[in-house]
């Protein structure tokens, strides 16, 4: 028998302020109409005065624990996705480890910026395969309009705040997976994860600040056109190969579930593979791009109005900067 990390539960959390492209129109030389059509958002939840990473991931972590009938005491381990800690050090996880009352859970952040949900739950995968975690909570949280330039309008109408969890818990569950396998007598859980990065593009998206560097925060620069172009490549190029890794087809695939980033890249990426719009879950219309947390954020909205239904296949995929890029399918 193999040793699969099943999702038990899920949960997300966004702050109560709404802007609309409307209102950052009255101080951004932009329109309701520019943004729709470039990026597919509509608005974005901004997180209020005082309000942290760390509040958000609390919220959305005990709506996940609460989904999946866990206690914080039994958590073995917290992994948070975040670019947007509470301050440089420590990690951001130490600090919802203990307001959870997840004592005896390691608790560590991951960052690799919007894929970061994606390499999170790789990690916390992996953990529970080699059996040095039973109860796993991975979160994606962000307050990322704090690194946000107010004045370029490129970039500042394209990000919001939010946090989403889910809960993974071991199972005994079939065996490992091989060509037809899913198809035929499928596996429950996290089947594979495939993650990547390259970091001769690094500037095509990035902050220009950071402790060693310039001892500021920094704000985000973006190369949109190169990014878009990078986007498109590599989440097709490892869409394909987490599929082919499973022995699936599109046709087998029952929601794609992706980071939230620009409707245009969805749609040029689901062509590309021959998939479906229907099969798509998206958010960014009343999201925005919430970095680490837009996966977690679409996936528990899609499983709690009923879309996504247990024993469905799944394909989550994310990109973000450094650059870094990745893939997981799963069994629910």
């Amino acid at each position: 028998m193999t040793i699969r990390s099943v999702l038990a539960g899920t949960g997300s959390y966004l702050p109560a302020r709404v802007v609309t492209n409307q209102e950052l129109a009255a101080t951004v030389d932009t329109t309701d109409e520019w943004i729709v059509e470039r990026t597919g958002i509509r608005e974005r939840h901004i997180a209020a005065e005082g309000e942290l990473t760390s509040d958000l991931a609390v919220r959305a972590a005990e709506s996940a624990l609460e989904a999946a009938g866990v206690k914080g005491e039994v958590l073995d381990l917290i992994i948070i996705a975040t670019t947007t800690p509470d301050n440089t050090f420590p990690a951001t996880a130490t600090k919802v480890q203990a307001r959870l009352g997840a004592n005896r859970a390691m608790a560590f952040d991951v960052q690799a910026v919007c894929t970061g949900f994606v390499y999170a739950l790789a990690i916390a995968d992996n953990f529970i395969k080699v059996g040095q975690a039973k109860t796993a909570l991975v979160i994606g949280a962000e307050t990322l309009t704090r690194l946000v330039d107010w004045k370029d309008r490129t970039t500042c109408v394209l990000f919001g705040d939010g946090a989403g969890a889910v809960v993974l818990k071991a199972e005994n569950n079939g065996n490992g997976a091989s060509a037809g396998a899913i198809r035929n007598s499928p596996p429950k859980g996290i089947l594979s994860t495939h993650l990547h990065s390259d970091g001769r593009h690094y500037d095509l998206l990035y902050v220009d600040g950071g402790p060693s560097s310039t001892q500021t925060t920094g704000q985000i620069r973006m190369d949109g056109r190169d990014v878009f172009r990078h986007a498109v490549n590599n989440l097709s190029s490892v869409l394909e190969e987490a599929m082919q890794a499973n022995g699936v087809t599109a046709a087998d695939i029952d929601w794609v579930v992706p980071h939230q980033a620009n409707r245009r890249i969805l749609d040029s990426t689901l062509r590309k593979l021959g998939l479906p719009e229907e099969k798509l879950v998206v958010t960014i219309d009343r999201h925005a791009n919430t970095s680490a947390a837009s996966i977690p954020l679409a996936l528990d909205e899609a499983w709690r109005d009923g879309r996504i239904q247990p024993g469905q296949l799944i394909l989550l995929e994310a990109m973000g900067g450094g650059l870094t890029w990745g893939a997981a399918v799963i069994r629910l």
